[in-house]
């Protein structure tokens, strides 16, 4: 990683839940904005760019999947994480068909858990680098 943490935003409606998944993130290296309701998310993610967001499946005002629908459409390159309390394999395969890029059943497997985290963070910059490449190899034939 470089000098700047990676900036995940984590969506719940638990409190206990968004406190104890940012400690286990910032305890990582990684820094947390972290939401109790979905369209605080939505306000912020107007002004902010937003690489991973781990989302709880399940919430009062807006379900997961509704919230995905939102940042599919504003922030398309967002990966995203599911968590949820209880198992819903409906659900799961749903949001993974949708694009996200895990799903844990809380309590989940924290190795796991992080794991995918930085694998969600590298795909991302393979990715980037991969654009790099294939602008740089456009431009040189440009040339």
């Amino acid at each position: 990683m470089n000098d700047v943490a990676p900036v995940i935003c984590l969506v719940d409606d638990d409190a206990s839940i968004r406190k104890s998944v940012t400690r286990l993130l910032e305890s990582s290296g990684f820094k947390v904005d972290a939401f109790s309701e979905p369209e605080a998310f939505l306000g912020h993610l107007t002004a902010h760019s937003v690489p991973l967001a781990v989302l709880d499946i399940w919430m009062d005002k807006m379900t997961g999947m509704v919230l995905l629908a939102h940042l599919c459409a504003r922030s398309p390159k967002t990966r995203v994480i599911f968590i949820t309390g209880r198992e819903d394999h409906a659900a799961e395969t749903t949001v993974m068909q949708a694009g996200a890029f895990a799903f844990f059943v809380k309590p989940f497997d924290q190795n796991g858990f992080l794991a995918a985290v930085r694998n969600a963070f590298g795909r991302a910059s393979a990715e980037k680098e991969e654009l790099s490449r294939c602008i740089g190899a456009n431009n040189s034939r440009a040339s």
